[in-house]
């Protein structure tokens, strides 16, 4: 998920005006049914490519259609794009009825005004709240405030590996800590001519997702308890640095990642180009790009030492895509079935299984697909060692400036100048006084 400064400047301007205006029409302040039959759906960018989303998600749209009446048109949009045109949409007035938005994002975009607040009755409308887990209930909006959205699919970061190179390379076991994991990437580098890890350095979002939870490993969160951007403590320069040196230092990561920004380490990775990747629930995308279960294995992302848990041994984000409606809708009835549809259980066991994630639904979680070694692990990281990044209007802003601030400090790193602690903390200034002025 990838922002820019126009996203920056956009997300601004509609919390200055905190128009809620979308989907086709004039705002009515809640949505109305003047148009029945037909509703608009953005679904994100989830697997390898746009192709592959509208052959998982064309046939399910067509049981919605056959099972209401109602039509839903289609568009996959890639994650590069996806925060800037809503951003847009809630300013023109013209966009979907319905999108999946980032779960980051969802108190951000819960200050625009644009989208519906899912309040004890629009739960009830799709089966009530406590149907979904409360981990991923964390990022769908400001404590305190009706959600912005609802939880699509749950997603955490674990450490995929290369079984034929580790054999090769004589390393017995997954890296378990920051530390094994340089001491892997260096040996297989050493053995096999390939590169450790891969990286995704231009991609902003990415940056935010590692830094984030390094950052808690650290004891920081880069915002104060009463949200307020706190970029340069300790704990953040720190995690900071400790990511970059990974390419900088420790040359585990290739210099030529700090342009990758579009999935070209997920593919390295499936190409045996490198013999490991952290990343969102991956399979289904190495599947697609050619590689075959069995050549790889999954463990826990790593921590600074031990084991995961909560606190300082987070070791992911709680990641996960949700699923709003915008206020303005012209079909708010369908709207709201659409989304109860695509939350039910049969969906969120087909639409789960076909890319990889964990349903957000506990009923759904039942399901002896989401039992298996993988996908149990990805459960319990998100049960036991995911955090939710900082539910604060300000977290698109920071996502922006941070993450760029990270793919600047990689370039760097890539064009073999020096990272020092001084400059980290002196990107990392630079990008707090980018924020928002409170």
């Amino acid at each position: 998920m990838r922002t820019t400064l126009a996203a920056r400047g956009a997300v601004l301007l509609a919390l200055a005006l905190a128009v809620p205006a979308c989907g086709g029409g004039t705002d009515t302040g809640g949505g109305s049914n003047d148009s029945p039959k037909t509703l608009t759906y953005w679904a994100s960018n989830q697997g390898a490519n746009a192709e592959v989303d509208k052959k998982v998600l064309k046939p399910e749209l067509a049981k919605f259609e056959k099972q209401t009446g109602i039509k839903v048109k289609l568009e996959v949009v890639p994650w590069s794009e996806l925060l800037n045109r809503i951003l847009t949409a809630t300013t023109s007035g013209q966009g979907p009825d319905v999108l999946n938005i980032g779960n980051t994002w969802s108190a951000s975009l819960q200050a625009t005004g644009a989208l519906l607040p899912w309040d004890g009755k629009n739960f009830e409308s799709i089966g009530g709240r406590d149907r979904f887990v409360e981990s991923a209930l964390q990022s769908t909006g400001a404590p305190g405030q009706a959600p912005a959205a609802v939880p699509l699919y749950s997603m955490a970061y674990a450490l995929y590996y290369n079984k034929q190179l580790f054999k090769e390379a004589g390393i017995a076991e997954p890296p378990a800590t920051w530390d094994e994991l340089v001491a892997a990437g260096q040996k297989v580098r050493a053995e096999k001519g390939v590169w450790g890890l891969g990286a995704e350095g231009a991609n902003p979002s990415e940056n935010i997702h590692q830094v984030f939870v390094l950052g808690k490993q650290h004891g920081a969160d880069f915002f104060t308890p009463e949200g307020e951007a706190d970029f340069t403590s300790k704990g953040a320069v720190a995690a900071v640095k400790q990511y970059v040196d990974l390419m900088a230092k420790d040359k585990v990561i290739a210099p030529g990642n700090a342009e990758y920004a579009q999935n070209q380490s997920v593919s390295d990775f499936a190409k045996g180009r490198t013999a490991m990747l952290l990343w969102q629930t991956a399979s289904a995308s190495l599947e697609t790009m050619g590689m075959k279960d069995s050549e790889w294995g999954l463990a826990p992302a790593p921590v600074r030492s031990g084991s995961p848990g909560s606190g300082a041994q987070v070791n992911s984000m709680a990641a996960g895509i949700n699923m709003a409606v915008f206020k303005s809708t012209r079909n708010l009835d369908g709207a709201k079935a659409f989304v109860k549809f695509m939350t039910g259980d049969a969906e969120q066991k087909i639409l789960n299984k076909a890319y990889g994630s964990i349903p957000p639904v506990k009923s759904a979680q039942r399901d002896s697909f989401f039992h298996t070694p993988v996908t149990s692990a990805l459960r319990e990281t998100l049960a036991t060692s995911a955090a939710a990044l900082p539910q604060v209007p300000d977290e698109s802003q920071f996502e922006t400036a941070v993450g760029s601030a990270v793919k600047e400090l990689l370039a760097d790193a890539a064009a073999g100048r020096s990272v020092t602690t001084a400059s980290v903390r002196a990107a990392l200034d630079k990008a707090q006084q980018q924020m928002p002025k409170k």
